[in-house]
């Protein structure tokens, strides 16, 4: 039986920014680089799904007009379909805006609060600071396994957890969910939500892989570990994005110093 990924890309045209389509390229490759088949369909405005027509979920972040424009129709269309999609253990990655919109509460543009899809138990305003912008590194813990994560955020919601939520990791370099406690992201079962674009999974191609072990075994705790692939390049990629959080650490430090001393 040949192996088969159905990954579903919730509002692609709206929510669609920071290059954050080479995710599902880098998907796409690492499943045909493997002999599994890939399916990519998609949901837009108006537009309802079944949970078990998909294996993997993606939504992506767009600008303060682009959540406005598409978080009524997600409580509108997609709410009972995306809350059973998670509850059943599949794996889902919401990006930046996607993140925020599946949280119980976010801020538009204008500092008004919104309700959100509540599938992640966090809540997010709108910063009155700086935007929070840098290069990313986070360890983070998927399925047991202990991984180091890079990327690059970039926002002015400041998102923080409920009680009893997962963080997806613990910042080593940048701002995370809201620069403050050191959380970044959230994680519930086997969905992922996080602020790192870049795209994120060609910088991390073991995260790329265990949501795709996931997709293709996700009521197993521990699903068995896909075949592996000369991955020299991506590996490089990884390491060049942190190395970049881990400068602008330091330099970040050397300047509170100078401000300080």
């Amino acid at each position: 039986m040949t192996e088969r990924v159905r990954l579903l890309t919730l509002y692609p045209d709206e929510l669609n920014i920071y290059a954050d389509r080479g995710n599902l390229l880098f998907l796409r490759k690492r499943c045909e680089w493997r002999g599994i088949e890939f399916e990519a369909k998609e949901a837009g405005p108006g537009e309802s799904f079944s949970p078990e027509e998909a294996d993997l979920i993606y939504i992506g972040g767009g600008q303060d007009r682009d959540q406005e424009a598409v978080g009524a129709d997600l409580l509108e269309t997609k709410e009972e379909a995306v809350t059973a999609f998670v509850e059943m253990g599949k794996p889902l990655l919401a990006v930046c805006g996607g993140f925020q919109l599946l949280g119980r509460r976010w801020s538009s543009g204008d500092g008004e609060e919104r309700e959100g899809l509540g599938v992640f138990d966090v809540s997010t305003e709108r910063g009155t600071g700086k935007r929070l912008i840098g290069a990313v590194a986070v360890e983070a813990n998927l399925l047991g396994e202990r991984l180091l994560v890079a990327g690059f955020e970039n926002h002015a919601g400041r998102t923080r957890l409920g009680v009893g939520a997962t963080p997806f990791g613990t910042v080593i370099a940048g701002y995370g969910n809201n620069g403050e406690d050191g959380t970044e992201g959230v994680l519930r079962m086997n969905s992922i939500g996080t602020y790192l674009h870049g795209p994120l999974l060609p910088k991390n191609p073991r995260l790329a892989d265990l949501l795709l072990a996931l997709a293709l075994s996700p009521n197993d705790p521990n699903p068995p570990g896909l075949a592996p692939l000369e991955d020299s390049l991506e590996m490089a990629a990884h390491q060049e994005a942190l190395d970049a959080a881990l400068r602008n650490r330091k330099n970040r430090n050397r300047r509170s110093r100078v401000r300080t001393g």
